[in-house]
């Protein structure tokens, strides 16, 4: 029996790998992948404004709320194994054990290929260090000289999934993904993200905006595949190919 498939996200904070990447982690999951979600924080103190609007809510009970949401929201996209750092967040910091402990899951996870943030994102620097470290721990696992003796990592691509205020990343998407299929359980996963209600529409549309850019880019307006809702990510490394 060959091995199972699997891939990596590392999101910065609870909702992030809902949002930008829910729809690769769906189609891959109904694919065969085994998907490992890593969340370095909750998002408890930047990412819960509106639950951090109720009176007397102490900081215990917002990331209580938020890790349940992504405990449901990972469910919803059939999250293998959800990795819960709790790291904190705003600022988002890793000291030498817990980047350790983040190589231990991808050696552990072997994964066909990683996901994090964009390189550069200014609105929220947790997001561009989430990608840093994400970097970093990717070249410390393959290391061999990093605990001899454990199998060490290859070389997965790392994509990095859409930001927020997109242009003004330096973000440039090179792969559009159609998640048609699986937008339900996207949606629903959505939904689970409670605590930031506001952001449910905006994601919607910039789904349904980057399946045009999939039709387009599929054969043209007159001839492409169609697509409903689509996800963009932009590749690190170079992809090696015997065909295009």
């Amino acid at each position: 029996m060959s091995a199972r498939k699997t891939a990596l996200v590392i999101s910065a904070h609870a909702a992030d790998f809902v949002w930008r990447a829910g729809g690769a982690i769906a189609l891959h999951a109904e694919l065969g992948y085994d998907v490992t979600v890593v969340c370095l924080s909750f998002g408890e103190r930047g990412e819960s404004g509106k639950i951090w609007k109720r009176a007397g809510v102490t900081l215990d009970e917002v990331k209580a709320e938020r890790r349940g949401e992504a405990e449901r929201a990972a469910e919803a996209l059939g999250v293998h194994d959800l990795v819960s750092f709790d790291l904190g967040d705003y600022p988002l910091e890793m000291d030498r054990d817990a980047k350790f402990r983040l190589v231990d899951v991808i050696r552990k996870v072997q994964p066909a290929w990683m996901m994090s943030h964009s390189m550069w994102d200014p609105y929220n620097t947790d997001h561009m260090y989430a990608t840093k470290v994400a970097l970093e721990t990717r070249m410390i696992a393959q290391a061999w000289g990093h605990n001899p003796g454990e199998k060490v990592l290859g070389a997965p691509q790392l994509y990095l999934f859409e930001p927020h205020q997109t242009e003004q990343m330096g973000w440039k998407p090179d792969i559009f993904l159609d998640i048609t299929p699986v937008w339900d359980k996207k949606r629903k996963a959505i939904e689970c993200m409670e605590g930031q209600e506001h952001l449910w529409t905006y994601y919607t549309n910039l789904a349904q905006n980057r399946a045009n850019h999939f039709k387009r880019n599929s054969g043209g307006q007159s001839g492409g595949r169609d697509s409903r809702y689509a996800e963009g990510f932009q590749s690190v490394f170079p992809r090696t190919v015997d065909e295009l």
